[in-house]
């Protein structure tokens, strides 16, 4: 019969407490896109430079979708992108734990 370790009471509060320091959270990507404008006579239009916008691509159920940022929200979205990474991360580091220990106990 085979044991299998699972974690300890201690490990999974460390776990936990490091998810909570994280919030919030996001998974995508955060980026700069130029869009015309719809008034009539824009110059940075007419010129082609058109205006800076900023969109969330992010997959939904297995299809790429984009969303409108608003400007002051960006700096924000991308620290939550960040802690998403950081939570991507840690539950790598905590899977080959997991293995590491397993490996010991034989």
């Amino acid at each position: 019969m085979k044991i299998h370790r699972v974690p300890t009471d201690e490990q999974r509060k460390r776990f936990f407490r490091q998810i909570a320091k994280l919030w919030p959270v996001a998974k995508g990507s955060v980026a700069e896109v130029r869009k015309p404008c719809t008034r009539p006579g824009c110059k940075a239009c007419a010129e082609g430079r058109k205006h800076p916008a900023f969109i969330l691509g992010y997959k939904e159920a297995g299809k790429r979708r984009c969303l409108y940022v608003p400007a002051d929200r960006v700096a924000a979205l991308r620290k939550a992108i960040a802690n998403g990474r950081r939570i991507e991360q840690l539950l790598s580091e905590y899977g080959a734990e997991m293995v590491k220990q397993a490996r010991k106990q034989r």
